[in-house]
């Protein structure tokens, strides 16, 4: 689960936790380390953790639990990603492990396992040819994947493979070049080749996960009615808001060009949070390749142009300049990734027009049930109404309401030309 960091007065990225690309390799951490328990703040500077860090007391218990690891030695690095806690660690067999605790509030055990699952049956699929990059957690002795111990719950994973690029970049951020970005589209393709049989329903209501249900036909109206039914503390806060009046003026025209294209889409189950900083690589330089793919949290039952969107929007807008003087600008999106990226895509898994044109009305509308997960999230778990106005105002609306503008809408254009490029 990718960090999401809110823009100084727009929203930001809100993602539910952590991404495995963490970690300072040189030295363990001390109980008493302050600074390295603090987390990444809503404007990028670092602030403390909503949740508490792991210790080596808690951790030991933890892995004990599992065959051939023995106790936990060293703290080796804490994650600075805000929604959860997770440590590399050393272990007394010499083996490292990473250990990742939630609090259930956020994410139990019945929630993980639909992750778990998916991972299990990724690791086992047909790439193609190529070799399985997603690798599912440990398992304890007694056969199961999570644990739990009071109010939380926690995972272990055995490190990706590979060189973590990316290890301190935040979504939103772009790759380093394009050589990256096709490089992420083939995986990308290749993921949705590997998960293609995978036919498990839709995950079931949890906090800070990615869907496709409000703008996925029908009316989008009642809809959205029904998520906010579900979600006591969100319905009341966008009530406050006349969201309906948001919803009719912004989101619906952006629907309608949306809605035509809504049964050239596959069901299908989608990573939904594919940043390069989600990426394991084969080195550094630009004809690396992926060799990893992790992080899971915000997976659900989508659709693979949904994915591909989500690509572009977390890779490829830098939607953290939207506070700056002038605000977020057509050269501040990298629309050379995204045609690599692209690119990418489509040497695996070609598009076919229809396609094409669905991402292009997807586009602005994709973040919406993410940023609504999460201002639910800030307002019900955190009872944080700050960061929950920053959520909904900024990310919610706000980003939408940029490609109404000028640069949103030489992006759109600039997508409208690349979905032109292929026969109907």
């Amino acid at each position: 689960m990718a960090l999401f960091i809110l823009g100084r007065g727009v929203g930001g990225q809100g993602g539910p936790g952590i991404d495995w690309s963490f970690g300072r390799e040189g030295g363990a951490i001390g109980e008493d380390s302050h600074k390295s328990s603090w987390a990444h703040g809503l404007e990028g500077a670092l602030e403390q953790p909503d949740w508490p860090a792991l210790t080596l007391a808690e951790v030991d218990a933890v892995v004990r639990g599992y065959a051939g690891l023995g106790g936990a030695e060293q703290l080796l690095s804490r994650s600075p990603r805000p929604f959860s806690a997770a440590s590399l660690v050393a272990t007394e067999s010499g083996e490292r492990a990473l250990v990742k605790r939630h609090h259930k509030l956020v994410r139990d055990q019945a929630g993980l396992l639909e992750e778990h699952r998916l991972m299990a049956y990724l690791a086992e699929a047909d790439w193609g040819g190529g070799k399985p990059v997603v690798a599912g957690p440990l398992e304890a002795r007694n056969g199961a994947t999570v644990v739990e111990r009071g109010e939380w719950v926690y995972e272990v994973f055995a490190p990706a493979a590979g060189v973590d690029v990316y290890e301190e970049a935040l979504s939103w951020t772009p790759f380093l070049g394009t050589g990256h970005a096709r490089a992420a589209g083939r995986a990308l393709g290749r993921l949705h080749g590997a998960v293609a049989g995978y036919d498990a329903p839709v995950r079931g209501q949890r906090q800070l996960v990615t869907s496709f249900t409000i703008f996925a036909g029908g009316e989008p109206g009642l809809v959205m009615e029904a998520y906010l039914a579900g979600r006591p503390r969100l319905r009341s806060y966008a009530e406050a808001r006349h969201w309906q009046r948001d919803f009719a003026g912004l989101l619906m025209p952006l629907y309608a060009d949306l809605a035509p294209w809504l049964g050239e889409l596959t069901p299908l189950w989608t990573h939904n949070d594919f940043h390069a900083s989600n990426l394991m690589w084969s080195g550094a330089g630009q004809e690396a390749e992926i060799t990893g793919i992790i992080d899971f949290g915000l997976a659900d039952r989508t659709n693979g142009v949904h994915d591909v969107t989500t690509a572009i929007e977390r890779n490829c807008v830098e939607w953290l300049r939207m506070g700056e003087p002038g605000g977020l600008r057509l050269d501040h999106v990298h629309l050379d990734q995204v045609d690599a990226l692209l690119a990418g895509y489509e040497d695996v898994r070609p598009l076919r027009y229809g396609e094409r044109r669905a991402l292009v009305a997807m586009l602005p509308l994709v973040h919406c049930e993410f940023a609504l997960s999460e201002t639910e999230y800030f307002l019900s778990v955190l009872d944080a109404e700050e960061k929950a106005r920053l959520a909904y105002e900024g990310y919610f609306l706000g980003h939408a309401a940029w490609f109404c503008g000028a640069a949103g809408r030489g992006l759109l254009e600039h997508l409208q030309n690349w979905a032109s490029g292929v026969k109907k």
